[in-house]
């Protein structure tokens, strides 16, 4: 699944692309998505000019006069930059064309994304209502999530994915920087020192940046907006490295699942 860099990947862009311009025709080939792709949206975009582009936790958020259209990548979606006399193929679902003779075209396999419209108090649907702070933001903070995590027998791994307390945080980045804090995925959130999630926050926003600024992680079904993958994946030294050595000590990492998701890390370097 796309995860919060390879969004902000996306968001990055597409948005010098199309950002200022005028819809003039929005195309829904398959409206059956994760929920249905709203029948009304052309009566509600198009001649409509696209203000601004954003993104909350993972999802990207399109502003116009008239609202705000939502869009999620889901397991395998991706957003491309095109020009109008490019032939759609079997899982482009849904487009925005524009007058400059450009289409943002959502491509989604697996169709787990979705196309919604939010209207124009978006922050207040359901979707984004209840989600923490973003992880990059001056928000997240150690003692944030000190207080939040007290009495917390939760894994700090499950503690630190669930979108209530920090938005955007997936399996891969998650894993990636309790392996750089030192600290085990099964220790018990209401378990760990002020001290060390000011370390986690810490490298949790400094994982996350360093993949933005390369581009996002290289997935199976994830190309940035362009047409080209992120480079990211190449410096994991964790997430997909299972029964490989550790980068510090060079004991081999153990895989274990939480919540139905793999964790891989050191069973010596985090404790």
């Amino acid at each position: 699944m796309p995860e919060l860099p390879e969004v902000e990947t996306t968001l990055r862009g597409i948005s010098p692309h199309i950002k200022n311009q005028i819809v003039s025709k929005v195309i829904i080939r398959q409206p059956k998505l994760r929920w249905p792709i709203p029948a009304e949206l052309p009566q509600l975009i198009e001649q409509q000019t696209l203000k601004s582009l954003s993104r909350r936790a993972k999802y990207l958020l399109l502003h116009f006069n008239t609202g705000t259209l939502l869009i999620h990548l889901g397991m395998s979606g991706s957003l491309r930059i095109l020009s109008t006399d490019t032939p759609y193929a079997k899982h482009d679902h849904f487009e925005l064309v524009f007058k400059h003779q450009k289409i943002m075209r959502l491509t989604d396999p697996r169709r787990f994304g979705a196309v919604l419209w939010l209207g124009i108090e978006p922050y207040k649907h359901t979707l984004l209502s209840n989600l923490g702070p973003e992880p990059l933001s001056n928000d997240l903070t150690g003692q944030y999530l000190y207080e939040k995590s007290r009495h917390k027998k939760v894994s700090i791994k499950q503690f630190i994915m669930n979108q209530a307390i920090v938005t955007g945080v997936g399996n891969i980045y998650c894993t990636e920087a309790l392996f750089y804090a030192g600290i085990s995925p099964v220790r018990a959130a209401g378990n760990i020192s002020l001290k060390r999630y000011q370390t986690l926050v810490m490298q949790i926003k400094k994982t996350l940046s360093l993949a933005i600024e390369q581009g996002g992680t290289t997935l199976r079904d994830f190309v940035g907006s362009d047409g080209t993958p992120g480079y990211f994946k190449q410096q994991l030294s964790a997430y997909g490295r299972s029964g490989l050595p550790c980068t510090h000590c060079q004991q081999a990492l153990t895989e274990i699942k939480q919540a139905q998701r793999t964790t891989v890390y050191c069973t010596h370097c985090q404790t």
